[in-house]
């Protein structure tokens, strides 16, 4: 069935995506991002508006446009500069989505579905790997404590006032649109696009960490593609999915050394490589079990990490 879906974050990496797999779905499109976004996904929006999502509650938008949901990417999301400047994560992550969350409750709105972009990070260094929703959270950087303050915000309030959410906790997101439509802007800041990035602009690519207790040394990741992500995102709006927290990601880890590697394999260029220390909140082994999400809404992810790396090589040299 047809809805009108706020996306905030809508021309951000993973909001973008998720922007074109609703057009493509048949939904109504609001998008919402502070920095704006391309024309591409400015054209697939019945309106678009360059604010940021704090602004939602004194503007009105979701009744002023009937809003049936909620795909909230907007906020802060890097780890290193969470440690160096908590404030403004826990700001422009919990703080702004309590503010969201309290307007649905003020407005008689809690009907209307949350999609929440949680993250991996709440986990910190997991006890065991895949990691399951059951596993107990651990952040270890302000950027994981917010977004683990927003999931026990939301199940609270579902739990006294009747609000409708599913939170997703993203492993590493990477890739790009399949058919070059969308992807990461320049300066990301995980492996395969710095990766991607250092051999488009003969630039080296900095290694860190080749200590850990790993069988190569170098730290191991879950790796999904965004489309897949956005392809959840639309799943999560158009089926009954129990209100609560679920997992993306494939179960399979791939250390840096191989997606170097797979890389080198997949476009036929080998990076320059150095070696840099551990960084800071960083562990050792990250990888997901999504067999709740699955076994709810039946989605699987399609694609594997040749897919990731042509996809989002493609994108850099469109």
């Amino acid at each position: 069935m047809k809805q009108t879906v706020l996306v905030t974050g809508a021309g951000g990496y993973i909001g973008g995506q998720t922007v074109l797999r609703l057009h493509e779905a048949g939904h109504d499109i609001i998008g919402l991002d502070l920095a704006g976004a391309s024309e591409t996904l400015r054209k697939l929006c019945k309106e678009f508006y360059e604010c940021d999502f704090d602004d939602i509650p004194s503007t009105d938008l979701l009744r002023k446009h009937n809003i049936d949901a909620i795909v909230h990417c907007a906020g802060s999301s890097l780890v290193g500069p969470s440690l160096l400047n908590p404030a403004v994560y826990y700001e422009n992550n919990f703080v702004k989505t309590k503010h969201l969350m309290d307007y649905l409750v003020n407005s008689g709105l809690t009907e209307v579905r949350v999609v929440f972009s949680s993250s991996a990070a709440v986990y910190g260094e997991p006890i065991m790997t895949p990691c399951r929703e059951e596993d107990p959270p651990s952040p270890i950087s302000p950027y994981g404590e917010s977004k683990y303050m927003i999931e026990l915000m939301l199940q609270s309030y579902c739990q006294a006032y009747g609000t409708n959410y599913v939170a997703f906790r993203y492993f590493n997101a990477c890739g790009a649109d399949p058919l070059a439509r969308h992807g990461q802007t320049p300066g990301a800041t995980h492996i395969m696009a710095k990766l991607l990035e250092g051999i488009r602009n003969n630039a080296e690519f900095v290694l860190y960490g080749t200590s850990y207790p790993t069988p190569d040394g170098s730290c191991i990741r879950d790796y999904i593609h965004v489309d897949d992500i956005a392809q959840a995102h639309v799943r999560a709006i158009e089926s009954d999915i129990p209100s609560g927290i679920y997992n993306l990601g494939t179960t399979t880890g791939n250390s840096n050394k191989e997606v170097i590697n797979t890389v080198c394999s997949v476009i036929g260029i080998d990076p320059v490589i150095s070696t840099g220390p551990v960084r800071v909140g960083d562990p050792a082994v990250l990888t997901a079990s999504a067999e709740k999400w699955n076994r709810v809404s039946g989605w699987v992810p399609t694609y594997k990490l040749t897919d990731m790396i042509a996809h989002a090589w493609a994108w850099y040299n469109r």
